[in-house]
């Protein structure tokens, strides 16, 4: 099927094509065929479904490059969490063990919903409950159920009883699953400090990645520790674009280095940081700017925090301008602010980019496939439409999200998911919440 999209405000965030005041976008399948002032006369554009999207905003889908999606039952059940020994403690001590394969799943598609709602259509899910084989593939299946683009990055359990099945059932699920809207990463942590050495990244894991040909999500990169880890990956050869560093908080001039010099890309949780306090509790894009490195961006673990792009995108744009304005006050210096551009471009193309999906996803560029939002911009709390970028970063979120594309297929239409019975989809939430309360406890 080919849809036009015309009329609206087109952000491409596609470097060489800029944003159109009023333009049009033309989807033909999978994929974005072209973008333009006027495409009526397009040959593809004959017999395409018109989308009239005056007055609306059309751009890229959302990427979110870390979320630990197993748990959406349990949302906003530490909103007071006082720092990461008290999460590791609560979530993944005494909760984490008692979730079954049907409970992942469940959390999973609540999760993936949720994002597809809020405009995210890609979401990396660093999956570390994977108590067998049978949950990593509930996790799978709950990505490729909601239709959301997926990357499911497999972690063993930090803590409790498992099948010890991890890292070599990746190998499975990386066969299975090695092409289509849900890929496979391998998924660490960044030194043995939190659960031991099974799961801290080095040689074995990065052979083992390498092996497969796939992507490593590296968590918990914060401090001194993991700045040693860096240079020690970085004298190995372990590093590179392949690899993702989650947090990188803390981390050393020398480390930064390593990392801009070799190209390794990076997910900010500018929320998790701030509010579970890891490290210096200040979101890294100072740092990594200054190494050449342009982020991607996190939700994390929505059982403290929120689920969507848009608070992540103003977090980390009033906390780093708050931190120049701060640096430059008292001087003559000029203080060095990030933009809304920036921060939009890591929430899209740069988030695609670290989950190594720049060519297919991030930005509305032909021949790229068609994840795509549109964005009412005649809302209350959106009118009148003034400038595009600041809109979508500042004035919007999910409520003005009318429809949702990945790769051409609606997920979401007049403001609503699409195929969902939300009440059904409550009453297996719940039920699986409090199964999971009610083992933990006992």
């Amino acid at each position: 099927m080919n849809i036009l999209f015309t009329g609206g405000a087109v952000v491409t965030m596609d470097p060489e094509l800029g944003d159109l005041a009023r333009g049009d976008v033309l989807v033909s399948g999978e994929h974005i065929v072209a973008v333009g002032p006027d495409l009526r006369d397009h040959p593809q554009a004959r017999g395409a479904e018109i989308v009239d999207t005056t007055g609306r905003i059309v751009s890229p889908g959302f990427v979110d490059t870390h979320r630990h999606a197993w748990q959406a039952q349990l949302r906003r059940s530490i909103p007071d969490v006082t720092d990461l020994g008290a999460y590791v403690t609560s979530t993944l001590a005494r909760i984490a063990p008692a979730y079954r394969a049907h409970d992942v799943y469940v959390g999973t598609r609540l999760a993936a919903l949720s994002a597809l709602d809020a405009g995210i259509t890609t979401m990396l899910d660093f999956s570390h409950n994977s108590r067998s084989a049978a949950h990593s593939d509930a996790a799978i299946q709950a990505l490729a159920d909601t239709g959301i683009r997926g990357v499911h990055a497999s972690m063993a359990p930090h803590f409790g009883d498992w099948d010890q099945q991890w890292p070599q059932d990746v190998r499975r699920l990386h066969a299975a699953h090695s092409s289509g809207l849900v890929t496979v990463r391998l998924a660490t942590l960044a030194t043995s400090e939190i659960a031991g050495p099974l799961h801290a990244y080095g040689p074995r894991l990065a052979a083992f990645a390498r092996e497969l040909g796939i992507g490593v999500s590296v968590d918990a990169v914060f401090g001194m520790s993991s700045s040693a880890a860096i240079l020690d990956w970085a004298k190995d050869g372990l590093l590179g674009p392949h690899v993702t560093l989650i947090h990188a908080t803390g981390l050393t001039v020398e480390a930064w280095r390593a990392i801009g010099d070799t190209g390794t890309t990076v997910s900010l949780a500018p929320t998790s940081d701030a509010q579970i306090g890891l490290e210096t509790a200040i979101p890294a894009v100072d740092e990594a700017l200054a190494a050449g490195v342009r982020p991607g961006l996190s939700i994390d673990v929505e059982v403290a925090l929120a689920g969507d792009m848009f608070t992540q995108m103003r977090a980390l744009h009033a906390i780093q301008r708050m931190r120049a304005v701060n640096r430059a006050y008292g001087t003559d210096a000029v203080p060095n602010r990030i933009t809304t551009r920036d921060v939009l471009d890591f929430a899209t193309l740069q988030g695609a980019r670290t989950n190594g999906l720049d060519s297919i996803t991030g930005s509305l560029t032909p021949g790229k496939q068609a994840d795509l939002l549109v964005v009412n911009a005649t809302d209350v709390n959106t009118m009148p439409l003034n400038d595009a970028v600041g809109t979508l970063v500042l004035g919007a979120d999910p409520r003005n999200i009318e429809t949702v594309l990945v790769a051409g297929v609606i997920r979401k239409s007049d403001g609503r998911l699409v195929g969902v019975d939300v009440a059904q989809l409550h009453e297996q939430v719940v039920a699986s919440r409090d199964a999971i309360l009610a083992t933990a406890a006992s």
